[in-house]
């Protein structure tokens, strides 16, 4: 079968061809619907060899869709031909976080050698995947799996991100999104179905900033060194009660503490590297500095239900598998609008 691998250090992704694998007990395999594309593949294929924590080659993609193929020895509650999405954050199944499907924060993940598919173990990029275990499958039902997809991760990361605040964002609220790309047009979305805050997005493209007034957001900004000063003044002086910086690079990090408020959230999802300055003097005054990962089981479930009604609509440029490379090099140079979907079967 096809599958694309990031296989030598500082590599591009290749496009080769694998033996499809085979379901062991308890798992399941899938025939890949839609994967979808991400930056956190671009950064951790930026790493230097020390840092990079699985073996090479690997399959790309962590978020995935797909219908169940074959069951493997022992798996139930499962159809062939059922149209399923993958909970990415695997964990031990069996620690307090897990028990509660918080796996994205498993506390023997790490020690057991546990990763997610695509950021350790074989990913979605590929005609056919492995999936570990039975409840990290979520039936799709009448959802589109290559609409759909990028909630796995794109739509999750985001709703966990913005769940935590939600007492903040209150009516007369001002929430920041920087960066709105992948996810940040997703949390747009997210915060004007939530909550009754006013939404600013923050970009450097200009046609991120159109798409963010498209599905959303009240105001759009450059981000620049003058992006602070003009939250603040939108604000009467105040700052904004919740800022999301889907970026996480250092001028975005430093412009989302400038943008707060007392008794804020600064909400750093992105993973570009970025550090804030935090303390006092540093903050405003009991602001509250977060950098989450992932969401949980329950939350992907609640965000499926977003999309059933409506409130999300993720925005997807169509990719075939020999195409990948391409997308991965438009992803780079922040060429793809919304998210990069790839169609390892269609």
């Amino acid at each position: 079968m096809k599958a694309v691998q990031y296989r030598a250090v500082g590599a591009e992704p290749e496009v080769v061809d694998v033996p499809e694998p085979e379901p062991g007990p308890g798992q399941i395999l899938l025939k890949v619907s839609a994967a979808g594309v991400c930056h956190s593949d671009v950064a951790v294929m930026s790493w230097p060899a020390e840092q990079l924590y699985f073996p090479l080659p690997r399959t790309l993609g962590h978020e995935g869709a797909g219908t169940v193929a074959a069951l493997g020895a022992g798996v139930s509650g499962l159809e062939i031909g059922e149209s399923v999405a993958v909970y990415g954050p695997w964990g031990c199944g069996l620690c307090l976080n897990c028990a509660q499907g918080k796996e994205n924060y498993c506390l023997e993940a790490q020690k057991l050698g546990i990763f997610p598919p695509g950021l350790g173990a074989p990913g979605a990029i590929a005609e056919y995947m492995v999936v570990d275990d039975k409840r990290h499958l979520l039936p799709l039902g009448d959802l589109d799996p290559v609409t759909t997809v990028p909630l796995t991760d794109a739509g999750l990361t985001p709703y966990h991100a913005i769940k935590s605040a939600l007492p903040r964002l209150l009516p007369g609220s001002t929430a920041v999104v920087i960066g709105a790309g992948g996810l940040g047009h997703v949390a747009i979305q997210l915060l004007r179905a939530l909550t009754p805050a006013r939404v600013v997005a923050l970009d450097v493209n200009g046609e991120k900033l159109k798409l963010a007034a498209e599905v959303g957001a009240h105001e759009t900004l450059l981000s620049d060194s003058r992006a602070a000063q003009e939250v603040k003044a939108m604000t009467g002086g105040r700052g904004a009660n919740a800022v999301f910086d889907f970026v996480g690079a250092a001028p975005t990090v430093a412009t989302a503490t400038a943008c707060a408020g007392m008794e804020s959230d600064v909400v750093i999802v992105g993973i570009g590297g970025g550090a804030a300055t935090v303390g006092f003097g540093a903050t405003p005054y009991d602001c509250a500095v977060r950098a989450p990962y992932w969401g949980s089981r329950a939350e992907l479930i609640e965000v499926f239900e977003l999309a059933r009604n409506g409130a999300v609509d993720v925005h997807v440029e169509l990719f075939g598998i020999d195409e990948t490379p391409e997308a991965y090099r438009r992803l780079h140079a922040g060429k793809i609008n919304g998210r990069a979907v790839i169609l390892p079967n269609g």
